[in-house]
């Protein structure tokens, strides 16, 4: 019998989170995944006190992840429904999912479940293949410790991120020597990342940033975008990166940069079902 249980430690799930990352036919986003997710609600699924799948649930109620092994013995389909549905007493509330065009099974079942959905972001990776716009990468700084607070209230201002969640953000960047700046008269104006991976995907390096309002249009998005490729390069990476659909000007930049998408982060709404609860 199939018994759901929260996890206390991701390090219960370790392995199936590896067979989960296997599946993919592209790299998933590193923010939802590695920033994201691990903030959030998991729970295991066990048969025989063995656990054979999980799924991860967000603050909103939205599924970030969902992985059942081969060898369970429940059917994934009816699993899927019953936490969609909402017949879950232990998951409770899901509102929807967010799914990468990437995770094929993950997908279906949304597709399956779904009352409605839309593109929520683009995923990118390098393409050796097409043709670049040339510019030279502006020269940017590695943070240091001391200038967390700068960090924080320029992305604060900039994009109106929560300042809490920003100082341990970047703070992590900074410890990890991930995090970048663009300095001029003592003026932080944009912030560049690479983040890299420590479990999964480790062969690819995770790129965003930020550039002041006063700064946009002039090409300055596009120069950061190098750096942090040539970054990437340096280490043997692969660069990937997501920008929201809606974000057209960052679409252009990370077009002239060489990257290109193939694959979509989906967002999916669930209707709440009558059936049974587990």
């Amino acid at each position: 019998m199939l018994e759901i249980k929260s996890v206390e430690s991701l390090s219960e799930i370790s392995e199936l989170k590896q067979q989960y990352f296997s599946l993919s036919t592209a790299p998933l986003d590193g923010m939802w995944h590695f920033g994201f997710a691990p903030m959030s609600a998991h729970f295991a699924f066990y048969e025989n006190h063995i656990p054979v799948g999980f799924c991860c649930i967000n603050g909103e109620g939205y599924m970030l992840q969902f992985y059942l092994s081969p060898r369970a013995k429940c059917q994934v389909t009816e699993l899927f429904t019953l936490i969609a549905e909402q017949n879950c007493t232990v998951i409770g509330r899901v509102a929807g999912a967010f799914v990468s065009t990437a995770e094929n099974d993950y997908l279906s079942l949304c597709l399956d479940n779904s009352s409605s959905f839309k593109v929520n972001a683009l995923m990118y990776q390098q393409n050796k293949l097409q043709n670049i716009e040339t510019r030279e990468p502006l020269e940017m700084i590695l943070a240091g410790q001391e200038q967390l607070n700068d960090f924080v209230s320029f992305a604060a201002k900039t994009i109106g991120a929560p300042e809490l969640w920003l100082l341990e953000y970047f703070g992590n960047l900074i410890q990890r020597k991930e995090l970048w700046g663009y300095w001029c008269d003592r003026k932080l104006l944009a912030t560049g990342e690479c983040r890299l991976f420590d479990d999964y995907q480790t062969n690819y390096a995770d790129l965003g940033m930020i550039v002041a309002k006063s700064e946009r249009g002039k090409g300055a998005g596009t120069r950061v975008l190098y750096h942090l490729i040539n970054q990437a390069l340096k280490q043997g990476l692969i660069p990937i990166c997501s920008t929201e659909s809606s974000n057209l000007a960052a679409q252009k930049i990370i077009n002239r940069a060489g990257l290109s998408s193939a694959n979509r982060i989906i967002q999916f709404e669930f209707s709440k079902g009558e059936g049974r609860c587990l």
